[in-house]
């Protein structure tokens, strides 16, 4: 069913979308920031492997089930509203853990940040779509380089808090971040106004669930994001099996982070402009996520160790930075405006169950026959899952395909 054609928000001017981009940078800082402390300081906060397990697991696990709620919200109310208010519930969520660092309290401060994060991550991308002007590439080029920076610096900037004031710094840190992003969208961000939104039958649904766009789409989003959870976290064990040191090996993620963060606006730039068709840039953007890993996987054996293992995390790097903005746009492009949010929150799905597979995949291949191995079939499952990379389709009414 086609809903009645609107006219779309102009591309947004700078201060009217940075709001949207400090949003993307706090949901990565809270995923990151706080999972490093937690895994530094697990001892000391009295958590066995299993409750820190437990621990980290929640904030995804929220995530995974709220997301499509949410993102259905972002569509009847707007995206605004929703971005508000799950800032909001972020920072008080955040404040549950200032004042106890118990791990009960943890948990719930944990699982709260996760249900908020559900809130308003689909709903900026959503809104990231609606105020582009037509250019989605570049829009969320830019919005991904911003969380980007989340992850690279999170963990940085919780290892800071942690040792300066304990968990409840950091948390307090989160809360006050999230409550000023907040209302610095509630100032500067446009309102944007929900289209018409036509009754689907559950035949609808189940076809727009299997749409070519959709699952490839979200197939790209979770090898990239799945190759993210990966590589953050055996890199660096590859790095001190190479003789790189503590500082040495958390460097290795920084790189990789800053890499993804200065290619992605330049490669949505590059799809707006008609340059780089999304199709072959998804493509190349997994097969270089890839060869990062084949690098990582096989040149330390020849004695090149701490070079591969930098060389893998720039490639691994830049291929995350090539195909998730062109998924996103992708996606955002191939969508009725009138459900963006509960499309990208269903691909976001995608993207959370690559970030726990990947890791998963790597460590249980690494058990049974060593590390090399685990990050070889991670190359082999992200080349695969370029075959499903999304062919150029037709847009939707309203929308500018590239």
């Amino acid at each position: 069913m086609k809903a009645p054609q609107q006219a779309e928000p102009k591309a947004a001017s700078a201060p009217a979308i940075i709001p949207l981009y400090a949003a993307g940078f706090t949901t990565a800082f809270g995923a990151h920031g706080v999972a490093a402390g937690l895994g530094a300081e697990s001892k000391d906060i009295g958590l066995s492997l299993l409750g820190l397990g437990v621990l980290l697991a929640l904030y995804e696990v929220a995530e995974i089930f709220l997301k499509p709620l949410f993102g259905s919200l972002s569509d009847r109310f707007g995206p605004k509203p929703v971005i508000v208010g799950g800032l909001m519930a972020f920072a008080a969520a955040s404040l549950v853990g200032v004042w106890s660092g118990e791990p009960l309290f943890l948990a719930l401060a944990r699982l709260g940040q996760g249900a908020a994060a559900s809130a308003f991550s689909p709903a900026s991308s959503a809104a990231v779509a609606r105020l582009s002007g037509g250019k989605t590439g570049t829009y969320f080029g830019r919005y991904g380089s911003w969380k980007s920076l989340g992850y690279a610096v999170g963990p940085l900037l919780g290892a800071g808090a942690i040792l300066l004031g304990g968990f409840g710094l950091l948390f307090a840190v989160l809360a006050g971040l999230a409550a000023a992003v907040a209302l610095w969208t509630a100032i500067a961000v446009p309102r944007i106004e929900p289209l018409p939104r036509p009754r689907y039958s559950l035949l609808d649904l189940v076809k727009q669930s299997t749409e070519r766009n959709f699952l490839g789409s979200t197939a790209v989003l979770a090898a990239s994001t799945g190759s993210l959870g990966a590589a953050v976290g055996f890199l660096p064990a590859l790095a001190v099996q190479n003789g790189l040191g503590t500082v040495g090996s958390l460097a290795v993620v920084t790189v990789l982070a800053v890499a993804s963060s200065l290619v992605q606006p330049r490669v949505g730039h590059l799809r707006d402009t008609g340059k780089l068709p999304s199709r072959a840039g998804m493509v190349g953007g997994l097969l270089t996520i890839g060869a990062g890993a084949v690098v990582a996987a096989v040149v330390p054996l020849f004695g090149a160790g701490a070079v591969a293992i930098y060389l893998a995390a720039v490639m691994i790097g830049a291929g995350i930075g090539v195909s998730t903005p062109l998924a996103f746009a992708h996606l955002a492009d191939t969508t009725p405006k009138e459900r963006l949010g509960r499309t990208i929150g269903s691909a976001e799905i995608g993207r959370e169950m690559g970030d726990a597979g990947g890791p998963l995949l790597v460590g249980g291949v690494a058990v049974a026959a060593g590390l090399p191995w685990g990050l070889g079939a991670l190359a082999a499952v992200v080349a695969a899952a370029s075959l499903a990379a999304p062919s150029r389709a037709k847009a939707p009414v309203g929308t500018s395909l590239r």
